[in-house]
């Protein structure tokens, strides 16, 4: 084995003494304690997921009150918020409308996510109803009837409300376009229960009496506003009548609805519908 130079200064050994043990000893603590500070909120911390959008449905015929009310729910916002934004909000409804949005608060399930507003989702309803009463066929319709689309959206409210069934709907706007045609009140039960608020098959003597310009039984031609929000088929409907000489209809039992053009024969369908219901009453 070779020897080292006698000029080469002997190795040394560094060995902390007891005070430089103990600093190393805290210094490996101090960076152990901040790893862990900043490891543990990374290892605990839920990862961001972004929510998948919720469904908020409107089905025809919904009152602009119910659809007010069932977006509040949706949105998680106080009740009367969604109602105070469409009396804000600057929609972009028909001249018509005068700002109420009754009618063009198009039925159809929309998206709806934390960012939502009420003012944001209320103007994706009327962009939609705009849209899609809009269009040629309809406005082509309006106008062999002698209508607006406004007005005619004001039938296809009715339609909405009155038919028992999508197969009925035609039938039922041609008794609303045969009794405006003869200058006749519509006296239609679906516009006093807009009136009242309500919803019911039962109208009294003293319903109809009612000082409204919704009583289509004391004032002639359309209520002055739509009275739900009708759907496309209500819309078609309305356009496009099916041919017949009815003046009157009553549904005197589920899917038994009946059309007449006779008074007579009306006044013995509703004495059946009227058998009808105290009997179900009675039972």
């Amino acid at each position: 084995m070779a020897n080292e130079p006698p000029d080469t200064p002997p190795r040394r050994t560094l060995r902390p003494t007891r005070r430089g043990r103990l600093a190393l000893l805290i210094g490996v603590v101090l960076v152990l304690a901040v790893a862990a500070a900043v490891l543990v909120p990374l290892l605990t911390r839920a990862p961001r997921v972004e929510r998948q959008p919720r469904s908020l449905v409107i089905p025809e015929g919904r009152r602009a009150s119910q659809v007010y009310a069932a977006v509040d729910k949706a949105l998680a916002v106080g009740p009367g918020t969604t109602g105070k934004a469409a009396r804000t909000a600057d929609l972009p409804l028909p001249a018509e409308a005068k700002g109420n949005p009754e009618g063009y608060l198009f039925p159809a399930t929309y998206p709806v996510t934390s960012a939502t507003t009420p003012r944001g989702l209320l103007t994706y309803m009327v962009d939609t109803a705009v849209e899609r009463f809009g269009a040629d066929h309809i406005a082509a319709g309006a106008r062999r009837s002698g209508l607006s689309v406004y007005r005619m959206v004001t039938v296809a409210s009715i339609v909405q409300a009155e038919a028992d069934s999508v197969e009925d709907m035609g039938k039922v706007a041609r008794v609303v376009h045969n009794r405006l045609d003869r200058g006749m009140p519509l006296q239609m039960d679906s516009t006093l229960n807009y009136a009242l608020n309500r919803s019911t098959l039962h109208t009294s003597r003293g319903d109809t009496k009612i000082d409204s310009p919704y009583n289509s039984y004391e004032h002639k031609g359309l209520p002055p506003t739509p009275i739900g929000n009708p759907g496309e088929q209500a819309m078609r409907a309305a356009i496009d009548p099916t041919p017949g000489k009815w003046l009157y209809f009553v549904t005197v039992a589920p899917g038994d609805t009946r059309f007449t053009s006779s008074y007579t024969e009306q006044q013995r369908n509703v004495a059946e519908f009227n058998r009808n219901h105290r009997g179900a009453s009675a039972g």
